[in-house]
């Protein structure tokens, strides 16, 4: 149903609108409401945010049609307007037009054009909102999908490529933000929500920096993927800006008592990269498996509050630019052996 705000200081227009249009207001495609001038329209548009259509007079006191017209923009972008006056004459059907006017139409009014008119204005807002959520879902579609997928979505190939997986050479790294489960039993979840989520915008701008892809986020900590030249070097820079940042954060946020600090383990080799999920359901994620995965989040599990972690074979690649402490041996759920680790300290 289009609703549909009707401005006019002719008190009987209302009573006549409401008799020509009388079977489709019964039949809810058309709801009119009423303003006597423009001050009362922008009332009523404030009172009524769902509002599609304005047909407006052009004479009238207190605020007229074109002051109205200059003003709907700051309302409300979606709505259009429809000029229903008597002073036809091009300059104020041009002064419209330029004012943001939909359409005009002269008095006295011919109903069938005038339904003629209003169904084509409905349409385009009809189609307007309808871009506008398209654009609004596809911006949440990149919150949730890997960009190297939406590269596929406009190819014909598609749907034959979502099963497609790949060999890579790339370092794993998993953030975790110690204790933060503690807070969730003492605070609203509104609260918790919007405070986890400031902690990981910050994460995330340095890891992006880095080049790192963010692969997915688990509970309290996120899964970082990075590719491509020295990975696993930005990885570790990534990884120690990030300690750093999170280290600056106030101990209290938003009345929320809490010093966030991180425990995260880094490692690096060969991945199986691809869409890992349901294809019966339609819900695949563009991820990687493989004991690299496995270990990284492992040596996030063993890693303390403020410690990055990483085992032997990755230090050997990295001991000449980063300073490693030794920290001996330890079990890996899964492990065969112990693994020895390194604290990567700067």
């Amino acid at each position: 149903m289009a609703k549909i705000l009707v401005v006019d200081d002719e008190t009987d227009l209302e009573a006549l609108i409401k008799q020509k249009f009388r079977k489709q207001i019964r039949e809810n495609r058309y709801q009119f409401l009423f303003a006597v001038n423009g001050g009362d329209a922008l009332d009523k548009l404030a009172e009524h945010k769902d509002i599609d259509v304005v047909l407006s007079d052009i004479n009238m006191p207190i605020m007229d049609g074109l002051t109205l017209l200059s003003k709907l923009h700051e309302v409300s972008p979606l709505i259009k307007a429809v000029i229903v006056s008597a002073y036809g004459d091009m300059d104020n059907i041009r002064t419209a037009m330029n004012r943001g006017a939909f359409d005009f139409v002269t008095k006295p009014v011919n109903f069938e054009d005038l339904e003629i008119t209003m169904n084509k204005t409905i349409d385009y807002v009809n189609q307007l909102h309808k871009t506008m959520q398209a654009i609004k879902e596809n911006n949440i579609l990149r919150m949730y999908v890997d960009e190297t997928v939406l590269k596929f979505m406009n190819k014909q190939e598609f749907e034959s490529s979502l099963m497609v997986n790949d060999t890579i050479e790339a370092t794993v790294a998993f953030l975790d933000i110690c204790s933060f489960t503690a807070i969730t039993e003492t605070e609203p979840a509104d609260a918790v929500v919007k405070l986890l989520n400031k902690y990981f915008d910050v994460m995330v701008k340095e890891i992006i920096a880095q080049g790192g892809h963010i692969d997915k986020f688990i509970g309290d900590a996120i899964m970082a993927v990075f590719r491509g030249d020295f990975h696993l070097d930005r990885a570790i820079e990534a990884c120690l800006t990030v300690r750093s940042s999170i280290e600056k954060l106030p101990a209290e946020t938003d009345g929320i008592s809490f010093r966030p600090d991180v425990a995260i383990g880094i490692h690096s080799g060969e991945l199986i990269s691809g869409n890992i999920g349901s294809a019966t359901l339609r819900r695949l994620d563009y991820t990687v498996i493989g004991d690299v995965v496995n270990t990284a989040e492992r040596l996030q599990s063993v890693a303390k509050a403020g410690q990055l972690l990483i085992a032997q074979s990755s230090y050997e690649k990295v001991k000449e630019s980063f300073n490693c402490k030794p920290l001996g041996e330890v079990s890996l759920k899964n492990k065969n052996v112990p693994v020895a680790i390194y604290e990567v300290m700067d």
